[in-house]
């Protein structure tokens, strides 16, 4: 219910990756570039392995989105 109504931010999806190179990911503390940039390669590697099927592609980019929940208090 608290999230359903997207009363708390809107954000482009590009201002959301964005968001997500401003924290450190529980499952990565070691890991030293920014969590955009996983979404990128992720969704690079599914563009290579699978060039026919453009919405996987997206999902590779959009699969840690939800991950900016933490800057709004949210457990990891």
């Amino acid at each position: 219910a608290q999230y359903g109504s997207c009363s708390l931010r809107r954000m482009s999806v590009m201002e959301a990756l964005e968001l997500l190179d401003q924290l450190v990911d529980e499952s990565d503390p070691d890991v030293d570039f920014p969590n955009s940039f996983h979404a990128f390669q992720t969704a690079e590697g599914i563009r290579r392995a699978h060039p026919d099927k453009d919405w996987f592609h997206l999902v590779g980019l959009l699969h840690d989105l939800g991950k900016v929940l933490v800057l709004f208090g949210e457990p990891q």
